[in-house]
C-alpha cells in the first residue's frame, strides 16, 4: 500500500504509544513518572519527526493527512486526562477541559468545512504549531511532575497553550466565516 510508509508508520507509533504510557503513568513504582514522561516525548517527537520526513522524502499521503491529527488529539488529551485526574484540582482541570473542547470544535469545523465543499481549506496555521509545541512542553512537564519548578513550569506552559488554543481557534472560525454564516 502506497499510504503506509515510514512517516505514517511514526505517526500509528504516537497512537499505539498512548495506552501504554497511560498504564505507565498508575503504576506504582518509583520510575513510572519518568518512563511515562519518557514515552510521552518519543511520541512528541515522532509528531515533528513524521511531518518533516514526509515532506522531505515527498511521501505524504491522504492516509497520513487524516491520521497525523487524529494521533496528535488522541495524544494530548489522553495526556491532558492523565494530568487532570492526578492533580485533581479546576485550576489543571479548566485548561485541560478548554483545550479538549477547542480540539472537538476545530476537528468538527474541518468535518464540516469538507462536507460542505468549501473552498476555504482549514489547513494548520503556524500559530497552531507554536500551540501544539507549548501542549506538549506543558503535559512532558506535569506527566513528569518531579519538582515544584517542574511543576510551576508546566501550569505556566499550561496556561499559555489556553491563550493559544484560543487565538488558534479564532482565527481557523475567521477563516470559514463566510461558510460558516452564510451557507
Amino acid at each position: 500500500m502506497d499510504c503506509i510508509n515510514i512517516p505514517t508508520y511514526l505517526t500509528l507509533l504516537r497512537v499505539i504509544m498512548v495506552p501504554f504510557f497511560t498504564v505507565i503513568f498508575y503504576l506504582p513504582v518509583q520510575w513510572a513518572p519518568m518512563t511515562c514522561t519518557i514515552m510521552f516525548f518519543v511520541a512528541a517527537i515522532t509528531d515533528w519527526f513524521d511531518g518533516f520526513l514526509a515532506r522531505r522524502w515527498k511521501q505524504t499521503t491522504n492516509f497520513g493527512k487524516f491520521l497525523d491529527p487524529v494521533a496528535d488529539k488522541v495524544m494530548i488529551v489522553a495526556a491532558l486526562v492523565l494530568i487532570a485526574e492526578h492533580f485533581h484540582t479546576w485550576w489543571i482541570t479548566l485548561p485541560a477541559s478548554i483545550i479538549i473542547i477547542r480540539e472537538m470544535i476545530i476537528l468538527a469545523l474541518r468535518e464540516w468545512v469538507a462536507a460542505i465543499g468549501s473552498r476555504n481549506e482549514i489547513g494548520v496555521l503556524w500559530i497552531s504549531k507554536i500551540k501544539t509545541f507549548v501542549q506538549m512542553l506543558a503535559l512532558t512537564a506535569l506527566l513528569w511532575s518531579s519538582d515544584e519548578w517542574i511543576v510551576i513550569i508546566g501550569i505556566v506552559a499550561l496556561y499559555v497553550s489556553v491563550l493559544l488554543t484560543f487565538w488558534s481557534m479564532c482565527l481557523y472560525l475567521y477563516i470559514v466565516r463566510y461558510d460558516l454564516f452564510n451557507y
